[in-house]
């Protein structure tokens, strides 16, 4: 048993416990300060003589503590004192350590005859001698041309070393590869669009290389030039085929996410690049278009080239902005809808000059480069008919029936992690502009409006698809257009994963969640966006043992057929007629369209062949036409086809048309 505690004199003092029986002791240490001998409290202490219970040894300034405890049998001497178990009595004898006055005793009186003891003994340690001196540099004399080296601030500012640059692009080329192999790994047959868009670049380089008449009109309802994109990817597809053009989409998509990187390095840091370019990288509508042989790739790349060359050439000679004129406005030529983000180039071009060279200087630049946009563009269309075809698709287009809340919400679906995390990057950007993401600025961070205005425009950016479809009420393309908005807000996402993380990433927690969010959802969902459209593999192969050239098919779907017999001479595009419009003129000679057209064909048996998409019911044409096809006998059901898509499942179902016999001449009788 062991107690600190501290006697009159003070001083070092050891305690030290030990049984009667147990010959080992143990002993605590502590400080307390020393007293002299002649000190008023050590003289006014008079000793007293010790008992017997409590043995008093005086041996090298020793103080021994008796610890009584009670006997086993009953203590008469102290009623007034319930004992129990838990009830210790103690009788200290004190010995202080004064060389003149001698040895001290400080009895207890006993109080109990019989008591069993445990003895303590205080010992009083000498003081510790002074520790040397070490020789540390505190004490050393600093020499005159004696200096610190200067520290590594590459981890805290956008000043990047050849180390730093290497180890980033490292990380973007993995980066890159798992975009990649995400993207290849979605697996279906022709879309509809891209069905159409190729077989129209055939038709379109017949039509410009060899004189064929072009009677498709593309150039009416195309949301983009038809000599652009579609050319491009027919002539790949007559090399490589679908997997050629939709191969040629992910090279333009990791073209913009290299792009993404370097503009937010620019503008940022490598820290934010990487996070931008992976949040980028994983979403929904990125991995879709990366492996889709549509227009809307090429858009964005071309988007963001544009805006790469306006961030490298803004603090540049005013001249060389118009370098990014024309890659804008050919993204403008291939799809029409690029048109709605040339305002925020624009202004981010006008920000970062001004950054640099001040306001004037600053909206020089942006009004010539607006100048050199507005210039081709207008030459273009002056040049072209296709004034006709940005109307219906893009600024006049038909009003839908979708409702603002479901845009809204299928907006946020694909896109509304990134979007979340940019305007925590602009709120906490325009707090503080710590870790100096942007290097210059008149040896300065930049100012707190001028972090507002660019975190608004980058991060405000990806709404405009989404007020666009609200606008139109329709949901037509909006996954894609959403990508084309979050390529602009994803800077601003860097930002806000890496204020997250902090400085030497101390909270890397929430950058590992919001990648595995991103990554989760981008996967799930381009997934099931990509497996939304029917599968023609079954399709496809009974069409061609039924098809040939020169018959009127009447079809849903009309373009997979179009694009997969055409390549084996089975069937033109010209052979086949949608449920979306009909003209035809009966046998009584009076023209008709809709479903009055539609079942007068029917009846007159002019289609050889009607295909038709059963999926949780048919369109009122279809049902129509189906009714009909059952009730006047004339078509027959050839085949049912089943298939799954990710939301539902269904049939196409093959109609031909009955022969109709041939009736027999009746032979001349012969007259006898």
């Amino acid at each position: 048993m062991s107690d600190p505690t501290t006697d009159g004199a003070g001083g070092t003092v050891s305690l030290e416990s030990a049984d009667a029986d147990d010959s080992q002791p143990s002993a605590i240490q502590w400080f307390a300060p020393r007293r002299s001998a002649s000190s008023p409290k050590t003289a006014a202490k008079q000793p007293e003589p010790v008992t017997e219970a409590a043995e008093t040894v005086e041996a090298d300034a020793t103080v021994r503590i008796a610890v009584v405890t009670p006997a086993s049998r009953p203590v008469p001497a102290a009623p007034a004192v319930p004992v129990n178990e838990t009830t210790t009595t103690l009788r200290i004898s004190a010995v202080a350590r004064d060389s003149e006055a001698g040895p001290v005793a400080v009895p207890v009186p006993a109080t109990v005859e019989t008591i069993s003891e445990r003895t303590m003994q205080l010992r009083v340690l000498p003081e510790l001698e002074p520790e040397p001196d070490p020789g540390f540099a505190f004490t050393e004399a600093v020499g005159p041309d004696w200096t610190l080296p200067p520290s590594v601030e590459v981890g805290w500012s956008a000043d990047s070393g050849r180390r730093r640059r290497m180890i980033s692009r490292g990380l973007l080329s993995v980066l890159l590869l798992v975009q990649a192999l995400l993207s290849l790994r979605l697996t279906n047959t022709a879309f509809g669009d891209e069905a159409l868009y190729i077989w129209a670049g055939h038709v379109e380089i017949a039509n410009l290389f060899h004189g064929v008449p072009n009677l498709g009109g593309f150039d009416g309802y195309f949301s983009g030039a038809p000599v652009l994109y579609p050319v491009l990817a027919a002539a790949v597809d007559s090399v490589w085929g679908l997997a050629g053009v939709r191969f040629m989409s992910l090279l333009f998509m990791l073209v913009a996410t290299s792009c993404l990187y370097s503009i937010t390095r620019r503008i940022f840091n490598e820290r934010a690049g990487l996070c931008a370019a992976a949040l980028f990288a994983f979403a929904d509508p990125v991995l879709f278009m990366g492996n889709f042989a549509t227009y809307d790739a090429l858009a964005v790349c071309l988007l963001a080239l544009s805006t790469w060359i306006v961030v490298y050439t803004a603090h540049r000679h005013w001249a060389t902005v118009l370098c990014a004129a024309p890659v804008v406005s050919l993204a403008c030529g291939v799809k029409y809808a690029s048109a709605l983000f040339l305002p925020t180039i624009a202004l981010l071009l006008v920000l970062l000059a001004y950054q640099h060279h001040g306001i004037r200087a600053a909206l020089t630049r942006g009004a010539v480069f607006t100048a050199g946009v507005v210039g081709i563009i207008g030459g273009a269309l002056a040049a072209t008919g296709y004034w006709r075809g940005i109307q219906s698709t893009t600024t006049a287009r038909a009003h839908g029936t979708t409702g603002a809340g479901t845009i809204l919400m299928d907006s946020a679906t694909w896109g509304g992690l990134l979007f979340a995390v940019a305007v925590i990057g602009t709120v906490l950007y325009t707090r503080t502009a710590r870790l100096s993401e942007v290097p210059g600025w008149r040896r300065a961070v930049p100012g707190a409006r001028w972090r507002l205005a660019l975190g608004l425009l980058l991060t405000s950016t990806a709404l405009l698809p989404t007020l666009y479809q609200m606008h139109l009420q329709t949901e037509v393309s909006l996954q894609k257009h959403v990508g084309f908005g979050l390529f602009f807000a994803a800077p601003m996402a860097g930002v806000g994963v890496t204020r997250l993380m902090g400085a030497h990433f101390k909270f890397p927690q929430w950058a590992i969640a919001i990648g595995v969010a991103a990554l989760t959802l981008g996967m799930t969902q381009s997934a099931e966006n990509y497996g939304s459209w029917p599968n023609t593999t079954y399709l496809i192969p009974q069409l061609a043992r039924i098809v040939r050239p020169g018959q009127e098919w009447l079809g849903d779907p009309q373009e997979g057929p179009i694009y997969y017999l055409s390549k084996e001479g089975l069937t033109s595009y010209t052979d086949w007629l949608p449920f979306d419009y009909i003209e035809y003129t009966g046998r009584k000679g009076r023209p008709l369209s809709g479903i009055p057209g539609y079942l007068a064909a029917i009846d007159d048996g002019y289609f050889y062949g009607v295909v038709l998409d059963y999926s949780n019911g048919l369109p009122a044409a279809e049902e129509a036409v189906r009714d009909e096809m059952r009730s006047t006998g004339r078509y027959r059901l050839q085949s049912a086809l089943p298939y799954e898509t990710s939301g539902a499942s269904g049939h196409f179902e093959i109609w031909v048309k009955v022969a109709q016999p041939t009736a027999v001449p009746k032979a001349p009788t012969a007259k006898v």
